[in-house]
């Protein structure tokens, strides 16, 4: 029988000292095999990562985002790449976390260093497809990104 894994206060210092150290700013602890059912992960993140808007298209790809340390701000955005929504998701705030349906295109801004979300979706891993990515967003290490990172930040100013 497997060994019961708890989200404690030296796993977060551990990923958050994980994420700051990579070159991408963020950092996965997986609580799954990559073949399982059921995707669970600690995710560490910095606030000079990238999350570029994407979306998840197969219909057994809902996630949850739930935020168990720190503060994210979540945008949700049409076809066009027109921001629907906006939220501010803090560890103790008034919105902790996200559930997206398949199709949302959504893409994450860390607002705090060392935050640390929960991330649940179905399994197998399947990487973000090109179709699955933002068209009129850069893709990430692109030349764009900087100014573009920088008006997904704007949008919670």
């Amino acid at each position: 029988m497997a060994k019961p894994s708890y989200l404690d206060q030296s796993l977060f210092a551990e990923v958050a000292q994980k994420a700051a150290q990579s070159p991408r700013a963020r950092a996965h602890h997986n609580f799954h095999e990559m073949e399982d059912p059921c995707h669970r992960m600690l995710v560490g993140l910095q606030p000079e990562t990238y999350v570029p808007p994407h979306r998840h298209q197969a219909a057994d790809k809902a996630e949850n985002l739930i935020v168990l340390k720190g503060k994210l701000g979540v945008l949700i955005f049409d076809e066009a790449g027109n921001v629907l929504d906006k939220r501010i998701m803090q560890a103790g705030g008034d919105c902790l976390g996200v559930d997206l349906a398949p199709g949302i295109f959504h893409g994450l801004v860390v607002m705090e260093p060392d935050t640390l979300m929960f991330e649940c979706k179905a399994g197998p891993y399947r990487p973000v497809s090109d179709g699955d990515m933002a068209p009129w967003a850069p893709r990430e290490g692109g030349p764009e990104v900087a100014a573009y990172q920088a008006w997904m930040r704007a949008q919670f100013d």
